[in-house]
């Protein structure tokens, strides 16, 4: 009986592209390496021997596990090499600093004054962590609206609180009395999104009317008229981050026409209007990298696609396509830096808008480089799980290692980034929860119960 050849191997493809070819792992050679403390040059732990290539990240994580702390947090350590005298040059740096792995930094460097043979002694400094204490019980409700809350956004300073509903109205509350400051009539529809500008100079609000309105939140009255050209429903509004922008920043709006338009607020008309998504455009977000420092806009859509433009003529950049639904929120680790622009913990108020200018992109680069990752654009990270229904909203942490999010399941939840797990469960809604806004240790919450609700810890 002749034997039956199996069919061979479907190749897989990659939307439409075939897998390119698996390069082989480069090999590394292994090294001797002592940690020290950088103030005493005291040993941390014993020598170890590890591969030149690991990640500075690897680096950290190993540290922490050596030490013999027995407390659980894990701090940051920055970790750099002296240079012998003999490699020093005059005005030069004395240091090698660790920023990629020991491969790419101490032994690639020009001097090359380290070889595999040599015992390295790598000095670790560890950082300063500014960290967020989780909510965990709701201090206040506060109530007003007659209709539903569905939007909701802390104010920069943390001072005031933005709410919109389905009455139409944009309310501002006083969170040092926690109470309402001043009632913002104007839309005609649901107001579906309020946004704060960075100085907190102005309020932008966006509704079912499809128009987009500015207000004074001193005054509590609107600056001009309304700025119409979506033909449906706006969805996100997002504000051009201070550290590029300060004196004029431009607004961007999505809608559910499938159009992300970009206004000049000074001139109130549109400068162009993105058109790239086949369906509903449910968030839109103003970054602040981008090529040459210029920034970048991020809009998701209910055609499941998340798209990356440049915000200074429109032009797409990235289309990710792995979601297998709707693309019904989006959330960046630098929107708490974006959105409070120069606004820190001392309550300090800049004077001009160059120091705004430069004390925002003061602490956005800090944040950058703190968090600066493995370098995987638009990789896969982890899913969370626990909500049993739809998430509508989410927003990080100011230390960026919590997320909160919103959901139909009527809760609120903190989500812990290092591990990807639940870290508080937070029930006290008796409907749906539509909105959630986080700053520094508080958190608001707003839904279907016509209640906002603050937590704090």
């Amino acid at each position: 009986m002749a034997s039956i050849v199996p069919p061979a191997k479907r190749q897989k493809v990659y939307h439409g592209i075939p897998e390119p070819p698996q390069e082989p792992p480069k090999p590394s050679p292994s090294i001797v390496v002592q940690f020290v403390n950088e103030h005493d040059a005291t040993p941390i732990a014993p020598a170890v021997s590890l591969p030149a290539n690991v990640a500075r990240e690897s680096l950290e994580t190993l540290v922490n596990q050596l030490r013999t702390k027995d407390d659980d947090e894990h701090v940051p350590y920055t970790f750099h090499v002296a240079l012998p005298e003999h490699a020093a040059k005059p005005e030069s740096p004395t240091r090698i600093v660790i920023s990629r792995s020991i491969e790419a930094d101490v032994f690639g460097h020009p001097s090359h004054a380290f070889s595999e043979e040599d015992i390295l002694v790598i000095k670790c400094a560890p950082q300063s962590v500014f960290k967020v204490r989780p909510a965990t019980r709701c201090s206040s409700t506060l109530s007003g609206h007659s209709s539903p809350i569905l939007c909701a956004s802390f104010s920069p300073t943390g001072a005031l609180l933005a709410t919109g509903s389905g009455d139409t109205h944009v309310r501002l509350w006083d969170l040092n009395t926690e109470t309402p400051s001043h009632t913002l009539a104007g839309h005609s529809g649901w107001v579906l999104c309020v946004e704060w500008d960075p100085m907190e100079r102005k309020l932008a609000s966006g509704g079912h009317d499809g128009h987009v309105r500015l207000w004074d939140p001193k005054l509590g009255k609107p600056i001009g008229e309304a700025m119409r050209g979506h033909s449906k429903w706006v969805t996100s509004l997002a504000w051009e981050p201070v550290h590029l922008n300060p004196s004029a920043p431009r607004l961007a709006s999505s809608s559910k026409d499938g159009t992300v338009r970009v206004w000049a607020t000074l001139t109130r008309r549109l400068e162009y209007a993105l058109g790239g998504h086949t369906a509903s455009v449910n968030v839109v977000k103003w970054g602040g990298g981008g090529k040459g420092g210029r920034g970048v806009l991020y809009t998701a859509s209910s055609d499941r696609t998340v798209r990356i433009w440049d915000p200074q003529g429109g032009k797409q950049l990235i289309v990710l396509k792995d979601h297998a639904h709707w693309v019904t929120t989006l959330a960046l680790n630098t929107d708490f830096v974006l959105r409070t622009g120069p606004f820190d913990h001392t309550s300090k108020k800049p004077a001009s808008d160059e120091q705004a200018q430069a004390l925002a992109l003061k602490r956005y680069e800090a944040l950058v480089s703190r968090s600066a990752g493995s370098g995987n654009l638009g990789k896969f990270v982890a899913t969370l799980r626990g909500h049993v229904g739809p998430v509508y909203r989410l927003a990080w942490s100011a230390d960026s290692r919590m997320v909160v999010s919103a959901s139909k399941d009527a809760t609120v939840k903190i989500w812990d980034l290092k591990s990807y797990k639940l870290k508080v469960d937070l029930p006290g809604h008796t409907d749906e929860v539509y909105c959630v806004d986080f700053v520094a240790d508080k958190i608001v919450s707003g839904g279907r119960d016509r209640t906002v609700k603050i937590w704090k810890n």
